[in-house]
């Protein structure tokens, strides 16, 4: 609906703000030592590829890079211990929201996120609860020059995209999971500039909010994405005002 924002447009907006905080440089710095437990080497190991490019996308520095890929591979001592782990619970009037964390001590995150959801209107459920709702999918961002949205689309039709959408001189391609690596090769060797690229979880239908309502739950997303253990969030909002996180 025109006028509309989904929490997945709000994110990436935001994501500008972010690229401020040292917090943010902790959790990408933390992708690229986990990504580099299946190679150091970028060009054979797509997971590393792509957590380091988000990094440098953030401004990330290269040492703080290098020293990632080092500590994640073992090569400056032990490896390190972190499992991914998936939590789901509810927001403000019956947000659905599904968080990724890396970890070292479930109980912990697990706390820190009860505590988050509990302070901000919301709670934090069982596994499956919210899960069905959302579907793991391919997103990439391509510059598109003026006037060269035809090209783009009988491109799309040569590859394994499903959709796309354009935001301002940019173009958000969507396509099935397992595509992600595909997709975004063959836009380059088409000349297209591909920005960034990532697996995201996207909701099949949204709960629209406005005004107080979607303010408070908007602070619940921001409280849960400040916390260290956490790696991404997706949420089946969608606002009908301007409202961003700050």
């Amino acid at each position: 609906m025109a006028g509309h924002s989904k929490w997945s447009q709000i994110k990436r907006t935001k994501a500008v703000v972010d690229a401020k905080r040292g917090a943010l440089f902790t959790r990408l710095g933390r992708d690229v030592m986990v990504a580099a437990r299946f190679g150091i080497d970028p060009d054979g190991n797509f997971q590393l590829r792509t957590a380091i490019n988000k990094a440098k996308a953030a401004g990330v520095p290269a040492s703080n890079i290098e020293r990632a890929i080092s500590k994640g591979s073992g090569q400056a001592g032990e490896g390190v211990q972190l499992e991914d782990v998936r939590y789901e619970g509810y927001g403000p009037g019956g947000v659905a929201i599904l968080i990724e964390a890396l970890t070292d001590n479930r109980n912990r995150t697990a706390a820190d996120l009860r505590l988050a959801f509990s302070k901000n209107g919301g709670n934090l459920g069982e596994s499956g609860c919210v899960a069905y709702l959302f579907e793991h999918r391919s997103e990439v961002t391509v510059a598109i020059p003026e006037n060269r949205e035809e090209l783009l689309i009988e491109h799309l039709l040569e590859l394994e995209a499903d959709g796309y959408e354009l935001n301002a001189d940019k173009a958000v391609v969507h396509g099935p999971f397992h595509a992600l690596e595909s997709l975004q090769d063959g836009l380059r060797q088409r000349g297209w500039m591909v920005q960034e690229w990532e697996h995201l979880w996207h909701p099949g239908t949204s709960v629209e909010m406005e005004g107080e309502p979607a303010e408070q739950c908007l602070k619940l997303l921001d409280a849960l994405d400040n916390l260290d253990d956490v790696r991404s969030i997706s949420a089946n909002l969608e606002i009908q005002s301007d409202l961003e996180l700050t």
